[in-house]
């Protein structure tokens, strides 16, 4: 065997398992219409172990095949699946998942990117209502008096922030995990963390 198919082949074993982690764990967060949604921690997996290219594409795919099992909101989000993937993949490549302190850094960077591909999403295709426990807020600050396209950044920062910093905590426990002739087939896997 070819050394790139190899990695080819290795590339597309581990987007098919972190798409599996994201629509599992995801489909729980929403099932229980949690305010957080925990389903890009395999996204970030991807990333950390592959870079920010195949994180890239784990999230668009997962986003595509759960929209195509779920209906359309996940697929709509998919830009934002995108962002996930290339935000933990470059913040690794600086160095920023190395320790506890710059992992929550790098879930906060991310939560910045998300927020603003997200909010535009939400707000103008869904009017703010996706069927995620985050619904709630949106719909509390509306109530009180705030503008939706402010509800919704609101709620899209709020949510986010928990979730993508448990998220980046998560996937960067995991890889430490990773027994180390696990981690060295991946190239990434050393200098992400």
């Amino acid at each position: 065997m070819k050394r790139g198919s190899g990695m080819k082949n290795k590339t597309l074993v581990l987007m098919a398992l972190c798409i599996a982690i994201n629509m599992g764990l995801g489909q729980i967060a929403s099932s229980l219409k949690l305010p957080i949604f925990l389903d890009s921690i395999g996204t970030i997996l991807a990333a950390l172990l592959m870079g920010p290219w195949v994180g890239m594409a784990t999230g668009l795919f997962t986003n595509l095949i759960w929209g195509l099992l779920t209906g359309p909101i996940a697929a709509a989000f998919a830009p934002v699946a995108m962002v996930i993937g290339l935000v933990a993949g470059f913040t690794a490549r600086r160095g920023m998942f190395r320790s506890l302190p710059m992992v929550v850094v790098s879930g906060v960077v991310m939560t910045i990117f998300v927020t603003i591909v997200a909010t535009p999403i939400r707000t103008y295709l869904f009017g703010g209502v996706t069927g995620s426990g985050a619904d709630f807020f949106v719909a509390y600050m509306n109530a009180v008096g705030q503008n939706l396209l402010k509800s919704v950044a609101i709620t899209v920062i709020g949510s986010n922030l928990v979730d993508k910093v448990v998220s980046c905590l998560i996937g960067w426990m995991l890889v430490k995990r990773l027994p180390e002739r696990i981690r060295s087939l991946f190239p990434l896997a050393g200098e992400a963390v």
